[in-house]
């Protein structure tokens, strides 16, 4: 079965694994998921990631992250859907909660968060939001 939004797919099942205070979640791996992940992971939104192979398809595990029994995401949001691309140049990425949380860009350079992007002076398209 063929996703028309893996990204997407990969937010709703982070948020419902949250919401049943599951301690890990797995899905469908790619190198673009392995990036969020990374970043995700870097800004310690979850505790570590591994890529592991089963029946010759890789499969991405999350490690989430709690904080006294609350899910460290309080929030996670697609910006960029597939059916509406939203891009914006380095001066315009938002600024995610006050700075308080992170966007997940899409640039000519990788996926990096909104603070490398404006950093390194240049946009992209909005993949996510996150706080």
């Amino acid at each position: 079965m063929t996703l028309s939004d893996p990204i997407g797919d990969m937010i709703a099942r982070v948020k419902n694994a949250q919401a049943r205070n599951h301690k890990k979640v797995d899905l469908p791996s790619s190198n673009f998921k392995n990036k969020i992940a990374e970043i995700l992971k870097n800004e310690g939104f979850i505790k570590e990631f591994k890529i592991n192979s089963e029946n010759n398809k890789n499969v991405l595990s999350l490690e989430l992250k709690y904080h006294s029994g609350n899910p460290v995401i309080s929030a996670f949001e697609r910006v960029s859907k597939p059916g509406r691309r939203i891009f914006s140049s380095a001066d315009s990425l938002p600024k995610i909660n006050n700075g308080l949380g992170i966007a997940i860009v899409s640039t000519p350079k990788g996926v990096m968060t909104d603070m490398d992007a404006r950093k390194q002076r240049v946009g992209g398209e909005i993949i996510c939001k996150v706080f």
